[in-house]
């Protein structure tokens, strides 16, 4: 007798019990079983973070950007904000980011600048897995040694 005429031969509940037991659930590697979606703000708190871990970043952001941010920061409850300086646009398997820095006197802009963008770039795609294609670095301000720290008048006396 043949396998062919011993299954037919057979009860169909143990056919379809020998079925089961032959055939794997779900189809297939549990990765590929749905979808992943990273929000902006995910990529810009990575990217703001691995920014400021570079030697010669000294803030982020625009001068006003950090004042307001300073301003913010003073209020109970909010913490410092990390994407401040950081904009992102973030596709399904793409990101570009805009990176505003200041960096201390003295060093080499260039390299600050290259650093950052290894830096960023590292993390980024280790961390979300998405391939950086771009990171436009604006450097807006050079902090001087004799420069205090801005420090926003307080309101309150």
């Amino acid at each position: 007798m043949t396998d062919m005429e011993q299954n037919r031969t057979q009860n169909p509940e143990e056919t379809v019990a020998s079925a089961r037991r032959t055939t794997k659930r779900g189809g297939g590697d549990p990765a590929g079983r749905g979808r992943t979606t990273i929000a902006d703000g995910v990529v810009e708190k990575i990217a703001g973070m691995a920014a400021r871990d570079v030697v010669g970043v000294h803030a982020m952001g625009s001068g006003m950007s950090r004042t307001f941010g300073a301003v913010r920061e003073r209020v109970p409850g909010t913490a410092k904000s990390v994407t401040r300086g950081v904009k992102v646009e973030v596709g399904e398997v793409q990101t570009a980011l805009d990176l505003e820095i200041v960096v201390d006197y003295g060093v080499s802009i260039g390299d600050v600048a290259r650093a950052v963008r290894e830096n960023v770039v590292a993390a980024v795609e280790r961390m979300t897995g998405l391939e950086v294609v771009e990171v436009n670095i604006a450097v807006s301000d050079v902090k001087l040694p004799e420069e205090e720290e801005e420090e926003p008048e307080s309101r309150i006396q």
